[in-house]
């Protein structure tokens, strides 16, 4: 009889005795955290001040407090006897502390008399989404609290996640929500793709076309499907967002410590705002439509004053519902086709002494970077925009690797790290199950997302100092629905916020994905998202051989139940519970087949992991 050993590795092994989550389930993991004895207890009775009561911090814990039904209300300490806050049961709030944080930086200390929450600004905030984090709500109508000091600041100034609206489109109900998430786990910049090819989603009132026409596409390509063989829902797409909502949404996030990057794409993806106005183009004769496909198109801006003049109105129009510091304008995939084959395009190359149609799209970038920084702002475009020389002020957004990004910082020039090969396309699939929904392709499982490294090795210190941030990006030509949208996004974006804020030391992807996401999934449950269930931990994919095997396995979320078959059938809540490991004996020259599956206390589904056991 043959012993599995080496190969019985693949299963991970979980013991009782295996040390606490020396982080406390936070997400991300904060720069220290030195564990207390004892725990606060948040009862109806008590008190929290605030010095700054109008804070952002101060008024998102009153509002979660109050949705779920703590009761507990603000007092301001400038109206309390200073003998009051020595009470005990008590929760502090402070924005106007003696000392220094670093950026961003908060302190949180809780014994078993009470709780101090220290920072300024967007740390106060961050405090308090940590505090929110450590609450265990108990069935006796108080929650407690580990007792800690926790000192934290983040790695990173630029913590972004892209919500592309264009290639299906999502109501403000549902940005809100992206936006919420965001929030939970301390990134700070929602980057807003609001046009391309097919669809044009955001108001101009000097240029009604754009979303009279421009926002309405007559149905979408079905499935992934080769050109010659596409089919089509026969289902109008569309929407867009009024200027009115879009300023909600901007509050809505500015409220959360989160800055609204919008996106307009410029010279290319642009065939939404050409086919409500033809005259953007360089054939004004030809005939147009909303694209219903996917992929990169020829129709691109044409270079003209008439061009240009309706691109800064645009802009000016629209840069004023932002108050961030940047305006995003694309900069990518830009076919020349169009540019080469028009006699205005390569006079102008001549006139302007331009190397080619790449000089010609470095010459349009210029010039809207130069349109842009009057108006007080600043550029992000996509490292196309590297493409015949860098427009002078302009951050580099590195998506095809990080070659773009790389050259920029050499070149001193900010650069926010997004490689699509770096786990950062949340689009791509997540396992090689085939239970996975549809994707646009590539492979990106969690693993991947938090093992990147937005810092390149071979940047100099004083280069590096240009990796400002990262960015993960969920493109939507595959995403119809807000259920997938959120599939696709958690728990990834978790893994995103640890990248983006934790020290690089403090990163331990098993610590991470073994205890501190099986506390966290339960929240975005209770919160109502929908994401992605683990597989059961220790399980895999594979075929092993051998006479005796031992199968030790590990709930990904607390409260969740492993069902397993040994038949070869699905497995479902009605088949066999896992309880403790297994111990299994294969006969001589026979196969068996276990197949097991996370189901988690809402009904949410793992996809079924199978294993062949062999002799």
């Amino acid at each position: 009889m043959k012993q599995l050993t080496a190969l019985l590795l693949s299963f991970i092994c979980f013991t009782a005795a295996a040390q606490s989550d020396p982080y406390l389930g936070i997400v991300p993991a904060p720069v220290s955290v030195n564990k207390g004895k004892g725990e606060f207890k948040l009862t109806p009775e008590t008190i929290i001040f605030a010095d700054t009561p109008s804070s952002k911090a101060a008024r998102y814990l009153l509002a979660y407090l109050k949705k779920n039904d703590y009761g507990n209300e603000i007092t301001d300490l400038a109206h309390v006897d200073k003998k009051r806050l020595t009470t005990k049961n008590t929760i502090t709030l402070s924005m106007t502390y003696k000392g220094e944080l670093p950026p961003e930086g908060y302190e949180l200390d809780i014994n078993d008399e009470r709780i101090i929450v220290k920072g300024r600004g967007a740390g106060l905030f961050y405090g308090v989404q940590t505090l929110i984090q450590l609450l265990n709500k108990k069935d006796r109508g108080y929650a407690t609290l580990p007792a800690a000091v926790i000192k934290d600041n983040p790695r990173f100034g630029y913590r972004g996640m892209h919500l592309d609206v264009v290639r299906h489109f999502f109501d403000v109900a549902f940005v809100k929500k992206y936006i919420d998430a965001m929030a939970m786990y301390k990134l700070n910049t929602f980057h807003w793709h609001l046009t391309d090819d097919q669809g044009w989603r955001i108001e101009v009132k000097k240029y009604p076309k754009l979303t009279e026409i421009g926002s309405k596409r007559a149905q979408s390509k079905i499935g992934k499907a080769k050109p010659e063989d596409s089919m089509y829902d026969g289902t109008p797409h569309g929407g867009f967002y009024t200027q009115d909502e879009v300023s909600e949404i901007v509050q809505y996030a500015y409220e959360r410590c989160i800055t609204v990057i919008p996106e307009i794409e410029m010279p290319g993806h642009a065939t939404a705002a050409i086919a409500a106005y033809p005259e953007l183009s360089c054939d004004p004769n030809k005939a147009y439509k909303v694209v219903e496909t996917w992929g990169v198109f020829n129709d691109i801006f044409c270079p003209t004053n008439e061009t240009f003049k309706m691109l800064y109105d645009i802009i000016q129009e629209v840069h004023p519902l932002f108050p961030g510091k940047y305006i995003h304008i694309g900069g990518d995939e830009v076919p020349k086709i169009a540019w080469n084959s028009s006699d205005f395009a390569r006079q102008l190359i001549a006139d302007q002494n331009l190397r080619d149609a790449n000089g010609l799209q470095s010459y349009f970038i210029s010039k809207i970077e130069k349109f842009v920084n009057s108006q007080g702002r600043s550029i992000i475009g996509w490292d196309e925009i590297l493409e015949g020389g860098l427009a002078p002020n302009a951050t580099v957004m590195s998506w095809r690797g990080e070659k773009g990004g790389i050259a920029a910082a050499q070149l001193n020039h900010d650069v926010i790290m997004t490689p699509s090969s770096g786990g950062l396309y949340l689009d791509h699939r997540q396992s090689k199950s085939p239970e996975e929904p549809l994707s646009i392709g590539g492979f990106a499982p969690l693993s991947k997302t938090y093992a990147y490294d937005p810092v390149p090795e071979v940047l100099t210190k004083e280069q590096a100092k240009h990796i400002i941030g990262v960015q993960a990006n969920l493109w939507t030509e595959y995403i119809a629905t807000p259920a997938k949208a959120e599939y696709m996004l958690l728990p990834r974006m978790l893994a995103l916020a640890e990248v983006a804020w934790s020290p690089k030391g403090n990163k331990d992807f098993k610590n991470f994905s073994e205890d501190r996401l099986a506390h966290q999934l339960p929240r975005l449950d209770a919160a109502g998202y929908n994401y992605r269930v683990p597989e059961p931990i220790g399980a895999m994919d594979t075929t092993v051989t051998g006479d005796k095997f031992s199968i030790q396995l590990k709930a990904p979320v607390e409260g969740a139940s492993i069902h397993y078959t040994l038949d070869g059938n699905t497995p479902g809540t009605t088949d066999l519970l896992y309880t403790a490991p297994l111990a299994l004996t294969v006969p001589a020259g026979k196969e068996v087949t276990f197949k097991c599956i996370t189901i988690t206390p809402s009904g949410k589904k793992s996809n079924v992991v199978t294993t062949k056991l062999k002799n």
